[in-house]
């Protein structure tokens, strides 16, 4: 009591002495003089880049949700969501939870605080398009979702509530903003680089990476605007990417570097071990092994434990892949007398595991590639859009896509003479439009392996693969694959005005609720 009595003695004489000075003196005990009042653009722009491949989100909306929906993967564990179609509210609305809070926020102040700043255009143009590659998966995630007033938090609390634009106004102002961000790019600005974790500041890299997501853009709305995405499309292909160096992808750290690492591989290898509990699905096992495909050992390392390189069985026939859609008990179910032995001895160590050579840190987090791009140019002549030979198109895709599998190791080189036969047995010269359109659809599903928020809102627009659903009699809404996730719950609470003005305008909040851009495929 003493000691207590003492403090307000000594702070009521502070507030004396301070009532006999300077009014200004006293209000200055309101200013941290310690405080950063003046950021660093550059470091934002930075920070917000490696964000875009964090753990969180990723493991959550492209790994357990994603990556199984489109068979790309399979898991028995019940907390892959996607599999069978579980809802899961952390999982589902995960994406929209922190890519709003911790990139759009960051880059849009960033893009607000260099507008008007000639010296500042490349960073300003860089972050534009940064952000609508972000909130083009946003919007293919989930539908309607706020892009006109998104990441203005920090600027005025009346966009702390922001409202949902129409998916279709979104990707209009999307392919706007990104279109004058690639034609704002200047050699006399200043340089972005050794801060810009993508391109290192080579601005015709930029300019080349904001053509391939035009064309992205362009190409995911032609089931409903066709006129306009063929406009947007041939004004920007010729000025994408040339090769493989020309890919857009994040370049991380080498070790544990905080927010400076892949956080896709984070949550597949290295933090939580979710791989062990995750393979390769039989869906694109059996697919690459009936095409001869030379990825087969790249994108599984072999049957096996992961964490015991002794018991890997690496031989391409010994190659078997986990059905979706089943449970550690219902799995058996479809495994003959010998299989049900091994699995009751192995588990998930008799499917192919997922290959680790692709999972260090390290690794890039791709966003966009060539091999993407040559196979969208494949598509356009096939729908006439441009001129040009569509089996070149397809076999400089394929390859690219293939060739990519270099920049995360060294053993995944593939001669050209394997990458020529399976073009060449792929028969795409020969095939139908309709077949070339299949074909298309399915490399360019392989193509994106690991970025499977792309390869999961492309397969909904072409339908290529055709993938059979899983029949879980648990999953959420009906045993079809969800054509979207439902939005952050907190929302709900916290805007609600706004996503109820969202959720009538698309028809509802589930998970088959179809997107604008949605064609039905």
């Amino acid at each position: 009591m003493k000691k207590t009595y003492k403090m307000l003695t000594a702070v009521f004489a502070l507030l004396f002495t301070f009532s006999a000075c300077d009014e200004d003196k006293l209000l200055e005990l309101n200013v941290n003089k310690n405080a950063v009042t003046d950021m660093d653009m550059n470091y934002l722009f930075s920070y917000a880049t490696l964000r875009v491949g964090a753990e969180y989100e990723n493991t959550r909306a492209l790994m357990l949700y994603a990556a199984t929906m489109i068979q790309h993967t399979s898991s028995l564990a019940s907390y892959f969501s996607g599999d069978k179609y579980y809802y899961s509210a952390q999982y589902s609305g995960a994406y929209m939870e922190t890519q709003y809070t911790n990139v759009i926020k960051l880059l849009q102040h960033v893009i607000n605080n260099t507008a008007d700043v000639p010296e500042q255009a490349n960073l300003n143009a860089a972050s534009v398009v940064l952000k609508a590659y972000v909130l083009q998966r946003m919007t293919d995630l989930y539908g309607d979702v706020p892009y006109s007033q998104a990441g203005n938090g920090l600027e005025s609390e009346e966009y702390w509530f922001p409202a949902y634009d129409a998916q279709q106004s979104v990707y209009y102002a999307m392919m706007d903003d990104v279109k004058a961000a690639r034609d704002k790019f200047s050699a006399s600005a200043k340089p972005l680089g050794v801060q810009d974790f993508i391109y290192s500041g080579d601005t015709d890299l930029w300019k080349k990476f904001a053509n391939a997501l035009l064309m992205r853009m362009a190409l995911r709305i032609s089931n409903v605007d066709a006129a306009k995405a063929k406009d947007i499309f041939t004004e920007a292909y010729a000025g994408a990417f040339d090769n493989v160096s020309d890919n857009a992808m994040i370049h991380y750290a080498e070790g544990p570097q905080g927010v400076n690492r892949n956080g896709l591989n984070d949550g597949y290898w290295n933090t939580y071990k979710y791989s062990k509990d995750c393979k390769v699905s039989k869906t694109f096992v059996d697919w690459m092994v009936a095409n001869n495909d030379p990825r087969l050992m790249i994108i599984t390392g072999g049957v096996g434990d992961p964490e015991s390189s002794a018991s890997w069985e690496t031989a391409p026939a010994e190659q078997r892949g986990m059905p979706n859609g089943y449970t550690a008990s219902t799995i058996k179910n479809v495994l003959d007398a010998d299989d049900d032995i091994t699995f009751d001895a192995q588990g998930n160590e008799m499917f192919s595991m997922l290959n680790i050579k692709y999972m260090d840190w390290s690794d890039p987090y791709l966003l966009i590639t060539y091999g993407e791009t040559e196979l969208m140019k494949a598509e356009a002549v096939v729908k006439g859009w441009i001129s040009g030979d569509a089996s070149a198109y397809f076999a400089s895709g394929v390859k690219g896509a293939i060739d990519s599998w270099a920049d995360f190791d060294a053993g995944f080189v593939r001669t050209t003479g394997e990458i020529a036969g399976y073009i060449a047995g792929r028969g795409f010269a020969a095939a139908s439009n309709d077949d070339k359109l299949r074909l298309i659809g399915e490399e360019y599903w392989a193509a994106t392996y690991l970025n499977d928020i792309e390869s999961y809102a492309n397969w909904r627009r072409t339908g290529y693969p055709v993938l059979t659903p899983t029949q879980d009699p648990n999953r959420y809404e009906s045993n079809e694959i969800p054509r979207r996730l439902k939005y952050w719950e907190s929302e709900i609470a916290n805007n609600p005005t706004n996503y109820a003005a969202a959720i009538a305008r698309m028809g509802g909040d589930n998970f088959m609720t179809r997107v604008w851009w949605d064609g039905g495929k």
